[in-house]
């Protein structure tokens, strides 16, 4: 990478040093280092790094990007190429290898190497066949990947710098969590350096130190100066106006230094922000310049064949500048040319060399490096079209920005990165409501608006009002568009949102809009969600016979053949959710052993089909059924599944439902206190998602545990609350019992 900046004074890195000494023994450390921008967090590991120099320890460095925020697993992938030393020609299957050859250090069993390889889109191998386990796959990776840490630290200690986790993607976080509680037991060192605004969960714990960076005082600003300016004496005034005006930011007083140094301005002329120093600098490169530019609009790394690539210039030109640059130690080196790759030594060098382009220039030189990312590594259009929509969004190439974006959402989507999805899915709406409102853009958004719904109900809930807006919209795209039939999935999604926050009128009236039209258009697929959506409806409120009928009918008319993508567009399969549907139905008629067998036959559809949005409905759903006859030992069983299914997969309504179940059961079982704390978290929890449908039913059995606990009173104001909701929504289904 080249030599690191200067810095803090050598003790700052005391407390990583001591932690070291701990995670060496085998218990692993956790230190978070936070910092304003140029306060020198990198200087920590770095030079931890240098009193290591003799020491066998495997170093592992991960970088997040602005640019990367919702590429999930950003990261990772990242340094994994890095460590195979991936080449920009290497084909596809020397890639495989070379990524078998770093990973053999940890002697990874095969499904392992074949979820990594799968992780950075490579084709898979007869040594190393990728399962077909795609509900599972996202677990399943990051298990590899923390069995691949496991895997090194038993060969050797592990330095681990994670930089930057405020532009952390979602599903990074979620490995991190792992990993800052799997790193315990192992001598491994986990160091993160980050921006204030970046609030880590992990404060608190044992194996977790905390160390926030302030800013120099007089006395280190000057010892900085005069170690930069190495033999070379400045004038007191020189050094006066840089201790000054650097205002105790390392950074601001290297830079500063190095100017005055390049340049020899006197007092009065040195610049008085630290954006000036930079832009100084940059200034005095002359013509190089504009690489680094170039260098900027591609990111905080870059490499040199992309380089070459928009700047068109000889190569002798081309590696004189990067040269130049390198000297200047405003950008480090990789490697060599053509393979050489180069990163600038702070964001905040990137951002002035970025900032200091025309809007015309900067637009015009983001479209190059998209066409050049588009011809010379084609394989990123499939594996991270994110990258391509940011580009063509900062050209003001609207269409193309779109079209990545959507490409972008729905591959997050199959690989179980929701969060992801949703954000890039939101950033092509905001793309598109810059394009004149035709017909062809209101199909776009259509398209756009109906995805970002059934992402959200994942995310968020499908009672979250971000859900709520989403079809909302969608709804009133639909209708202006002649309501498409293979959009019909849309009032469906708005019934559930309207039914699952306790507008139950609003709820059946849109199911009973959707069976008038597909009756009149003849349309199966719009019969089956009509039914299903009635069906579901009428449960809530009570009417058990017709809700009964309208199931019965789903079931009857639904075909696994010409209804198949039903379940990808309503996120719900419909055959499996009217059979649990039904089993709820059939126990309030008072026939508890076909309501059994009805809700058994919907888990072990939703299991075979591997959907695991159903699957984690029908296991809520056969969960509540279980609490209604009170088979806690069952339903035991089925809140952990649920737990687990709706953890590994995001799913917030679902993880709050179990929550509640698990207290319950941990209530009736004798453990009250860790009972009710669970029962109050999981209610809070699916409170924060707005559905109120079932909330009468949690709040029954959190006043059954107040009760257990000797709480009379608050057991009684609970229920109390409960029949409000009911007398509110109408509501019969949930009442509590």
């Amino acid at each position: 990478m080249g030599a690191e900046p200067a810095g803090r004074p050598r003790r700052g890195d005391r407390p990583a040093v001591a932690a070291w000494g701990r995670a060496k023994a085998g218990n692993g450390q956790v230190v978070l280092v936070s910092g304003e921008p140029g306060l020198g967090k990198s200087r920590i590991p770095a030079a931890l790094a240098e009193r290591l120099h003799a020491e066998p320890y495997i170093r592992l460095r991960y970088f997040c990007s602005p640019y990367h925020q919702d590429s999930a697993l950003y990261p990772f992938i990242d340094q994994l190429g890095r460590a195979a030393g991936f080449a920009r020609d290497d084909p596809p299957a020397a890639k495989l290898e070379k990524l078998e050859a770093v990973l053999a250090r940890a002697a990874p069993p095969d499904e392992d190497v074949a979820f990594l390889a799968d992780l950075l889109s490579l084709p898979g191998s007869e040594r190393h066949p990728l399962p077909n386990l795609s509900p599972q796959r996202k677990k399943r990776t990051l298990e590899a990947l923390n069995r691949q840490l496991e895997g090194l630290a038993r060969q050797q200690p592990v330095v681990m710098h994670f930089e930057a986790p405020h532009w952390i993607d979602p599903t990074s976080r979620e490995l991190l969590d792992l990993i800052v509680e799997h790193v315990r037991s192992l001598p491994v060192l986990l160091i993160m350096t980050y921006r204030p605004e970046f609030q880590p969960p992990w404060t608190g714990q044992p194996q977790v130190t905390m160390l926030a960076l302030t800013r120099l005082d007089r006395r280190d600003r000057t010892a900085l100066v005069a170690q930069i300016a190495g033999g070379k004496a400045l004038p007191d005034e020189v050094v006066a106006q840089i201790v000054d005006r650097t205002d105790g930011v390392p950074l601001f007083v290297e830079e500063l230094t190095k100017n005055v140094l390049e340049s020899g301005v006197p007092a009065l002329g040195i610049p008085t922000t630290l954006q000036d120093s930079l832009m100084a600098r940059l200034d005095h490169l002359g013509p190089v310049r504009r690489v680094a530019q170039i260098g900027a609009a591609i990111g905080r790394e870059f490499s040199y064949a992309l380089s070459r690539a928009v700047s068109r210039l000889p190569e002798d030109e081309l590696q004189t500048a990067l040269g130049r640059l390198v000297a200047s130690e405003l950008v480090f080196q990789r490697g060599t040319p053509p393979d050489a790759c180069y990163s600038f030594k702070h964001a905040l060098v990137q951002d002035a060399a970025h900032d200091s382009l025309l809007r015309s220039t900067r637009q015009q030189l983001h479209a190059q490096i998209a066409e050049a990312l588009e011809a010379h590594s084609h394989e990123l259009m499939d594996s991270q079209p994110e990258l391509f929509a940011q580009h063509y969004a900062e050209a003001a190439l609207v269409e193309k920005s779109v079209a990545y974006w959507g490409k972008a959402g729905h591959r997050s989507a199959t690989r179980s990165a929701m969060a992801e999805a949703a954000a890039q899915l939101q950033k092509g709406l905001d793309q598109l409501a810059l394009l004149p409102d035709t017909p062809e853009r209101q199909r776009q958004e259509l398209e756009f608006s109906s995805a970002l719904g059934a992402v959200l109900n994942v995310v968020k809930g499908a009672s979250a009002p971000e859900a709520g807006h989403a079809f909302a919209r969608a709804r009133e795209l639909w209708e202006q568009l002649g309501s498409p039939s293979e959009f019909i999935h849309i009032p469906f999604g708005q019934s559930l949102h309207h039914m699952l926050r306790g507008k139950l009128d609003v709820a059946q009236s849109l199911a009973e809009d959707l069976l008038r039209l597909s009756r009149q258009r003849n349309d199966s697929a719009g019969l089956v969600l009509g039914h299903l959506s009635s069906g579901r409806n009428l449960m809530v409120v009570g009417r058990f016979a017709s809700s009964r009928s309208h199931l019965e009918e789903a079931l009857a008319l639904y075909d696994p053949v010409s209804h198949r993508s039903l379940a990808h567009r309503a996120e719900v399969h419909p055959h499996v959710t009217s059979r649990a549907y039904l089993g709820i139905v059939l126990l309030c008629l008072g026939l508890p052993d076909q309501a059994l067998a009805w809700s058994n036959a919907a888990i072990s559809e939703a299991r075979r089909l591997a959907h695991p949005v159903s699957l984690a409905a029908n296991l809520g759903f056969d969960a509540r059924q279980l609490s209604l006859v009170g088979d806690n030992a069952a339903l035991g069983q089925r809140a952990d599944e649920l737990a687990a299914v709706a953890t590994e997969q995001g799913f917030a309504h679902w993880r709050a439902t179990a929550m509640i179940f698990r207290g319950w059961v941990k209530v009736e079982n004798g453990d009250v206190r860790e009972g009710l704390s669970l029962l109050y978290s999981g209610s809070e929890a699916c409170r924060a998602t707005a559905a109120e449908l079932w909330m009468p039913h949690h709040i029954a059995l959190l006043a059954g545990a107040c009760e257990t606990a000797g709480q009379v009173e608050e057991a009684l104001t609970l229920l109390d609350d409960a029949l409000q909701i009911v007398e509110r929504t109408g509501s019969a289904g949930s009442q509590p019992s």
